[in-house]
């Protein structure tokens, strides 16, 4: 590759990543529907995976605690751009139309949507699959960017099945990605199962599209207000047209991608082919709850999409390159809502101070608040308190989950008035508006504390493993 190639593609790199990226140059914390990202989060049982609701953020909230003492919004911000650029280099090794393998690896609306939903590290875990696949005969590179994907629970299934899927190690990656499975699996084993309401985050047909051809997209996440503009009005159309575009590069697809983007394409939209049976197993399957959002099985989809780029000849992958961009051209402009914010930094800091690490809980609150622009965010109080959490979710009037047991009989006992029975449910503080009770409450700090903060650790130490392991394995053979 020549030197002006190699700054060009670079440079496009960063122009996608940049035009999606760049409200979070802004200063303040980073809050946006789901995305709740405060600077100095609280290390709680909540964040280790071992709160009131299942683990669904373990080890990411955890990992943010322990890094409390950095600005953790620009840790974030941080690891976003480096997953970008990661992927973005993983794209380019996948095959000669490289411009075309950047562009479908790192704007698609996969991404831009799941960018309007707040789900930072599902994004980081997309990202990061084109490096996993590019590092496929490299396998301690490997792990380690499944590693980084495994920051979410979603993001470390799925990187760990392309991983193990596409490795020449296949049974030193599978271990290595059960490790790094164990913060949010654990508490999953020791918890009940609390996941329902399926149907309601399925897929969307987006306009012209139908439900197969959105799905063949990328695109159709449940929630239409993070939906840009421009796919309601037909450009979802353009992503047909690429999937089309795209089977002229068959040839550089490794089987196997193909065989998991067939399945992540048919689970997609299960739902809509077989709604009962899709309910079934998220409700009776072991571990198909994190998948309750069938949009997320798009994510099996991705790898394949990016190699199929990376093997398309001229005209085709320029063709290709136009599309992927026309699918969403209004996502520089749509993410502009995703501005981070300081409006709230003083009142929650004053509480976390009072609270001092005991529980807290935050009455007529469902854990969700609305910014002043009318969107609605994950309350910044959840993640810079240990909080009771409610859990209880409805969408469009409908409870999906309902609230955890422990937020019930807090409320029931603060509206009775007792006190005692809140001290016994571990509530060290009340919050019922401009009201501030305090109770006899410690801090929680059990075995369950405990564990979740070795797992936690474990998961952060996993590379250094892999590194001591490594250096063993050199030092044999040069011994040798």
């Amino acid at each position: 590759m020549s030197a002006t190639r190699r700054i060009a593609l670079w440079a496009w790199a960063t122009v996608l990543l940049g035009s999606l990226l760049w409200p979070l140059a802004a200063p303040g914390e980073l809050l946006f529907r789901d995305m709740s990202v405060v600077d100095n989060p609280a290390l709680s049982l909540n964040a280790l995976g071992f709160g009131d609701l299942p683990s669904r953020n373990a080890p990411q909230d955890g990992v943010l605690a322990l890094f409390g003492f950095l600005p953790v919004s620009w840790l974030v911000r941080a690891m976003l751009l480096v997953a970008g650029l990661a992927g973005a280099w993983g794209a380019m090794q996948l095959g000669r139309a490289q411009f075309a393998a950047v562009t479908v690896a790192i704007y698609n609306p996969f991404v831009i949507e799941r960018l309007l939903q707040g789900h930072w590290s599902l994004v980081i875990a997309v990202w990061l699959l084109p490096l996993i696949v590019a590092l496929r005969a490299h396998p301690r590179a490997q792990i380690l960017a499944i590693w980084a994907a495994s920051i979410t629970p979603t993001g470390a299934v799925v990187a760990a099945i392309v991983g193990v899927t596409v490795s020449r190690r296949k049974s030193v990656t599978t271990l290595f990605s059960i490790l790094s499975f164990l913060p949010w699996l654990v508490p999953s084993l020791l918890s009940a199962p609390t996941s329902g309401g399926a149907l309601t985050f399925a897929i969307r047909a987006e306009t012209y599209a139908s439900t197969l051809g959105t799905a063949l997209g990328l695109g159709g996440i449940w929630n239409a207000g993070a939906v840009p503009q421009s796919r309601e009005l037909g450009f979802a159309v353009a992503g047909i047209l690429l999937f089309i575009i795209l089977l002229a590069g068959f040839r550089n697809c490794p089987w196997p991608l193909g065989v998991l983007a067939l399945a992540g394409l048919v689970g997609a939209i299960g739902p809509w082919l077989l709604p009962e049976l899709f309910t079934w197993m998220i409700a009776y399957i072991p571990g198909t709850a994190l998948f309750r959002d069938s949009h997320k099985l798009l994510m099996f989809v991705i790898p394949a999409y990016v190699c199929l780029a990376a093997g398309l000849k001229n005209p085709f992958s320029w063709i290709a390159t136009v599309l992927a961009l026309l699918q969403i051209p209004d996502a520089p402009r749509e993410v502009a809502v995703m501005s981070p914010s300081s409006a709230h930094v003083a009142e929650v800091s004053a509480l976390a101070e009072r609270a001092a690490g005991r529980d807290v809980l935050i009455v007529g609150s469902n854990s969700l608040v609305s910014r002043d622009d009318g969107i609605p965010v994950v309350d910044p109080r959840t993640k810079a308190l240990s909080v009771v959490e409610s859990g209880e979710l409805r969408v469009d009037g409908i409870i999906t989950d309902a609230p955890s047991n422990r937020w019930t009989q807090a409320m029931g006992a603060w509206h009775a008035g007792d006190l005692d029975r809140l001290a016994q449910l571990g509530v060290g503080m009340v919050v019922d508006g401009d009201t501030i009770v305090e109770t006899t409450a410690p801090p929680q700090r059990g075995w369950k504390f405990y564990l979740g903060l070795s797992l936690t650790v474990l998961w952060l130490m996993l590379p250094l493993g892999l590194l001591i392991r490594s250096s063993k394995i050199t030092s044999r053979k040069f011994k040798k």
